[in-house]
């Protein structure tokens, strides 16, 4: 099960790498290193070390290929399942540092999430100003608007970025679209239009929601505040900002999930958990709920799943709130340039070639991973079921980052994770110890806490 957790939160468990790089504490400002910008058959060598994860290590070989065919800068890759662990002792002492890293925030260990806390990730703003090797267009050009804006490439709010986005997965909800052609049913495009939708569903004895587990709702509220609180809003609450979260546009959120709890299916609760969280999923399948938040792997994981005659799987992004941009939120991976890197000048042009349509199609090829480009889902072809998921924000959806800023851990406080006061009460809202009011309530004081 992939079960989105915060992906900024920075308790960081007293993990240090002070000797990381020449032991400046400020953000770096992005200056190039001393190495030449590494022409067609420079000495160079790239060193990239990264997560031999889901996706694998073929896309990053043959992208690696590519970029030395083009550039003439030889790279070096090294692809670890522990990676995590094998960097930090080399981070540590400063020698030998990688020029690029691929690690995610959040990702087992917290390493990166440790090297933001202690700014010892490289300002890469002016990556989005280079033109794409091989190509004429520029990094910012490329990229989907939205994924660099987030609190996941831009931590510390300054508005620089210093990860870029890759690998990206939108979430939003899952239904079959043979129940609405069976039903005639409309797709609701609105809130408004979706608790009439809940209302002539339950007359036939059918959920208008369910969820696998309450984790899920880092990307869903996420989305949902994104509409009712707008993104400038949004922020401010990533960054903990008390008098935002006081907003009545952002109560408005918790007053949603509060009316979708009476439209939830009966037995989601129960099933929300590590072991019956497939069950809840089986509950789209067999036409018992109708909508279920989740990511792009929910088909692959459903795939020997028992399901209704004719079932088609159906995805869409949230819908709008009084007349807002209707959100999808995303889980995205990151690539960045840790201080200390000898080929600074050469990672930059290595990130940059990642976003373009060679380096695309080799990810995809190779590992089935998207990169978030504007152009990414035309070279999905339409007969794989990924194009209808990648398609989402071509057809009017915005995207956002779920996440929340770093910040020192808070003792006795979990508002974030899938157990936490801010997802976690989710159950309690459904089964209805707890009122979406009781819920707001527990939030504001422990958001009152961070400041």
């Amino acid at each position: 099960m992939k079960r989105f957790t915060n992906l900024l939160l920075c308790g960081l468990m007293g993990l240090t790498l002070t000797a990381c790089s020449s032991g400046s504490s400020a953000p770096a400002s992005g200056s190039a290193s001393t190495a030449s910008t590494a022409a067609a058959g420079s000495d160079v060598t790239l060193k990239v070390a990264g997560l031999d994860g889901g996706y694998g290590t073929d896309g990053w070989n043959a992208v690696a290929e590519a970029f030395t065919a083009e550039t003439g800068i030889k790279v070096e890759m090294d692809l670890e399942k522990n990676i995590a662990e094998t960097l930090r002792p080399v981070l540590t002492s400063g020698k030998n540092i990688p020029d690029v890293i691929y690690l995610s925030v959040g990702s087992e260990g917290k390493l990166t999430d440790t090297m933001i806390s202690e700014k010892q990730i490289m300002d890469i703003t002016d990556v989005l100003n280079m033109t794409i090797p091989s190509e004429t267009g520029t990094v910012k050009d490329k990229i989907i608007p939205g994924f660099t804006d987030a609190l996941t490439s831009s931590p510390y709010g300054d508005g620089k970025m210093y990860l870029a986005p890759i690998h990206y997965s939108p979430c939003g909800l899952f239904y079959n679209a043979a129940l609405f052609e069976e039903k005639d049913w409309d797709v609701p495009t609105t809130w408004d239009e979706m608790w009439e939708l809940g209302d002539k569903a339950k007359a036939d004895g059918i959920a208008l929601f369910t969820y696998p587990t309450t984790g899920y709702f880092d990307a869903f509220f996420s989305a949902l505040l994104n509409e009712t609180a707008g993104p400038e809003t949004y922020t401010k609450l990533m960054n903990y900002d008390l008098d935002a979260w006081k907003l009545p546009e952002v109560k408005e959120a918790f007053d949603i999930v509060g009316k979708l709890a009476e439209y939830t299916e009966s037995n989601t609760v129960a099933n929300a958990n590590g072991d019956g969280f497939t069950k809840n999923q089986q509950l789209i399948l067999d036409n018992k709920a109708i909508f279920c938040p989740n990511g792009t792997w929910l088909p692959g994981e459903m795939a020997d799943a028992p399901r209704a005659d004719g079932f088609k799987w159906g995805f869409m992004a949230l819908p709008s709130y009084n007349s807002s941009d209707r959100y999808s939120s995303t889980f995205c991976e990151q690539v960045y340039i840790p201080e200390g890197a000898e080929n600074a000048d050469a990672a930059k042009q290595f990130i940059a070639f990642i976003y373009s349509d060679k380096a695309t199609e080799l990810f995809y090829e190779k590992s089935g991973a998207v990169i978030p480009t504007n152009n990414a889902s035309a070279m999905i072809k339409d007969t794989d079921d990924n194009k209808l998921y990648y398609s989402i924000y071509d057809n009017g959806a915005k995207a956002d980052a779920a996440g929340f800023a770093a910040h020192d851990a808070i003792e006795g406080v979990d508002l974030t994770s899938a157990e936490g006061i801010l997802y976690g009460t989710v159950n309690s809202v459904v089964t209805g110890d707890k009122t979406a009011d009781d819920w707001y309530n527990a939030v504001i004081e422990a958001v009152g806490k961070y400041n």
